[in-house]
Parts: C-alpha cells; sequence; structure tokens
C-alpha cells in the first residue's frame, strides 16, 4: 500500500499523505505555490506541484523559489538511495541560467550546495561540489523522468561518491567525490529554485520519493500474479502478458505512461560521462535568510565553487 514500508526505507516523501506533511518545513509565498494534486502522477494517488513566478523570493535570499525541505539523516560516511521522479510540463521555459529541482543543501549560509540537479537551457544537469558536472541530459518535456541516485556522503573526495540511474538505465557508474562540504551537514530541498532572471512562470511535478540503505529498498516490491486457478497445472503465469505501468494521470501536462521499474539492477549501459563544458555563472550567495534508475560518479575538482545560498 503506498505509504507503507519495507525494509531498509528510511524515509517517504511520496505525498501520499495528501499533504506536505512528510517534509519539515516549505519555503514558499503562498500556499498555491506548492500543491499537493491528483493529476499528473507517477505512482500512487498524489504528486507536488511546485509553481514559481519572477519575484517569489520566500526567505529573502539570491534567486526565486518554492521549496519543500526535509532534514534527513545524512551524515559523514553515511550511504543511502533515493528514488523520485520529475515531470517538465511542455510549457516549461528555455532559459540559458540555472533552474534548480531538486538539492542536497549543506547547512552553512552561503555557496551552491553540494548535490543539485537543476535544468539548463535545453539539458538536465547533475552537479557537485566546486561545481563539477558529471552527467548531463536532454530535457524532455511531459514525460515523467525517473532517477535513482546512490551517495556516500563525505568531504573526502576518496570516500565519497555517487552513482545514477535516470529512466531504467545505469548513466553514471561509480563516481568517486565529495559529495559534502566539510564540518557541514546535508538536508533535501525539492520544488522549484532558479535565477531571477527568469521571466517566464516555471512549474514543475515532484512524485515518489523515498530513500533507503539499498537499492531494493527503493524498487517496487516483487509480486507475483496468481496462477489461473481454473487451469489444471497452469504453470507460471505468463510472462508476455504486459504489466500496466504508473498511472501517469490525466491532467494538462501530456505525461506519457512512464517505463516499467525493474525489480533487479539494470545492466550498465557501459557510456562514458560526457565532456564537459564550463559551468555558466551562477548567481552571488546572501547571507540574510537564514542559514542554510543509476549511476556511479569518479571525483572532479579545480573548478571554483558558485556562490549560491540555501
Amino acid at each position: 500500500m503506498p505509504g507503507l514500508a519495507w525494509a531498509g526505507v528510511v524515509w517517504r516523501g511520496d505525498f501520499e499523505t495528501g499533504n506536505t506533511s512528510q517534509y519539515t518545513r516549505a519555503q514558499l509565498v503562498s500556499a498555491d505555490r506548492l500543491q499537493v494534486v491528483s493529476s499528473p502522477v507517477y505512482q500512487g494517488r498524489y504528486a507536488l506541484k511546485a509553481t514559481v513566478k519572477q519575484g517569489d523570493d520566500p526567505i529573502n535570499s539570491s534567486g526565486n523559489r518554492n521549496e519543500l525541505v526535509y532534514q534527513g539523516y545524512e551524515k559523514e560516511g553515511s550511504e543511502y538511495y533515493y528514488r523520485w521522479q520529475v515531470l517538465f510540463p511542455q510549457d516549461y521555459p528555455s532559459v540559458k541560467t540555472w533552474q534548480v529541482f531538486t538539492q542536497w543543501h549543506h547547512d552553512g549560509c552561503c555557496g551552491s550546495p553540494p548535490v543539485e540537479f537543476f535544468v539548463y537551457g535545453e539539458e538536465i544537469r547533475l552537479t557537485l561540489t566546486d561545481s563539477v558536472t558529471p552527467w548531463k541530459t536532454a530535457l524532455v518535456r511531459g514525460q515523467w523522468q525517473d532517477f535513482i541516485l546512490h551517495v556516500k556522503w563525505s568531504s573526502d573526495p576518496a570516500v565519497g561518491f555517487i552513482e545514477l540511474w535516470h529512466n531504467g538505465q545505469r548513466v553514471l557508474s561509480r563516481y568517486a567525490h565529495a559529495t559534502m562540504y566539510a564540518g557541514d551537514g546535508i538536508y533535501l530541498k525539492l520544488g522549484l529554485y532558479r535565477s531571477d532572471t527568469v521571466l517566464p512562470m516555471g512549474v514543475v511535478y515532484h512524485d515518489g520519493f523515498v530513500q533507503g540503505t539499498r537499492l531494493e529498498d527503493v524498487l517496487p516490491p516483487v509480486t507475483q500474479p496468481p496462477p489461473d486457478a481454473g487451469t489444471p497445472d497452469a504453470g507460471a503465469p505468463d510472462a508476455g502478458t504486459p504489466v500496466p505501468g504508473p498511472d501517469a494521470g490525466s491532467g494538462e501536462p501530456d505525461a506519457e505512461t512512464p517505463p516499467i521499474v525493474p525489480t533487479s539492477p539494470l545492466p550498465d549501459t557501459g557510456a562514458t560521462p560526457p565532456t564537459l563544458e564550463e559551468e555558466p555563472p551562477r548567481v552571488g550567495c546572501s547571507s540574510a535568510g537564514g542559514p542554510l534508475w543509476m549511476v556511479g560518479l569518479l571525483g572532479l575538482g579545480g573548478l571554483l565553487r558558485r556562490a549560491r545560498r540555501r
């Protein structure tokens, strides 16, 4: 049943409570900016609709945002798997600047988060400490994007690593890199946070967030259909019968039915991370407003750390 945990699940933020009570707090200018909706959804009955308009600045800081905050269990040396889904509507704005939709932020007041997913122009990018971008892909609108992120949290680049799956394919093998800043903790932010230079309204949908200690924890439980009781010696179920995918909803975004999630690890595609271009300049930080399917990563460094606040 939605919302029930199986072994190894640490936390769920899948909105199956029908509200945002699974999260620690919200940073929003008004209730209509972070809405729990029944369509479109990837799984279960509910998803989050995050909306940002130019000028939305609930914490008197750099950029515009409306985000949920979850203060989790990440400590130096801890290791977790995270899975969640994101849908960008057909009218999602294309702008050559940062639009963050998921981030693991540090407790310090200033600076870019050590792990963040954002849209830049027509790309989705994953960026780490020191502005290293080990993975990016084309932005696809109108379809749910399924992510599984495996992280070893550490400020030591010889200890920390990430691994990423996207839409059922391992797109980044274990990649060694610092995933925290020394002396800082980590917390999750989910919603939309973008440069205040972006003019059009932006909407993004989030669903299914789950955190676990093993890959199996964030995948659906294995279920076997019962054999046909009316047929003697029915044997194994018909493997050729397609299994319905999660409900993609019937809301305004043209959300196609997402792929079936495997119940075992998928093969490594063998893809090599792309040659990385220099990260675009990011917005400076303010001290006001409070403190702040599978990928492996190899540490990169030497780029200047972007300055943005939580």
